[in-house]
């Protein structure tokens, strides 16, 4: 494994250590400023892994998966990073602290509505992450060095429109609510 899959790998795992850390600073703790603090370290580390990948690519490196990975777990992380945030504040406030209502399945249009509003933001983190590999093709300018990265961009395009059709198919065939299992 090379040093960029180690970053990106460091990068998710402060990710959540952050959050978890600046959840429990604002929760158990009653430091609200403190966790907001550490909320606040999230993009301090997209911006670690933006300058060691631009760093290596610039000193020669030739493009692997990993630079390509870096470029989507950017995209991903300044995408749906609120919304990761307030999915793990809801959470912990249910399942630690005891408080605020149980976070609910979704089933019909509601669903099909959150879905697609999933979707949408995974366009967002294409449109950056895929702006970022598209920058690092142009400035690197070697189709050989760079060969992993177009084809993570192209992979990546068919993944976003699976996402996408997968989405729309729940406005035809909603998620239907389980039914209670009756003794």
């Amino acid at each position: 494994m090379n040093f960029i899959a180690w970053m990106i790998a460091a990068c998710e795992i402060g990710f959540w250590v952050v959050i978890l850390v600046g959840m429990t600073a604002r929760y158990v703790f009653n430091r609200k400023r403190l966790g907001l603090f550490f909320l606040a370290l999230t993009p301090v580390l997209d911006a670690a892994l933006l300058i060691v990948t631009a760093s290596d690519l610039y000193n020669g490196a030739v493009a692997t998966q990993a630079h390509a990975i870096a470029a989507i777990y950017l995209g991903v992380s300044i995408a749906f990073g609120k919304s990761m945030i307030r999915w793990a504040d809801e959470r912990f406030l249910y399942y630690v602290k005891k408080q605020g209502p149980k976070p609910q399945k979704k089933t019909g249009y509601a669903h099909a509505r959150h879905s697609m509003k999933g979707s949408m933001q995974h366009v967002l983190a294409y449109l950056i992450g895929g702006a970022f590999l598209i920058v690092m093709v142009y400035l690197i300018a070697d189709n050989e060095r760079t060969e992993a990265l177009q084809q993570m961009l192209k992979l990546w395009t068919l993944v976003l429109g699976i996402d996408i059709a997968i989405s729309a198919s729940y406005f035809i065939w909603p998620r239907q609510e389980n039914a209670k299992k009756s003794v």
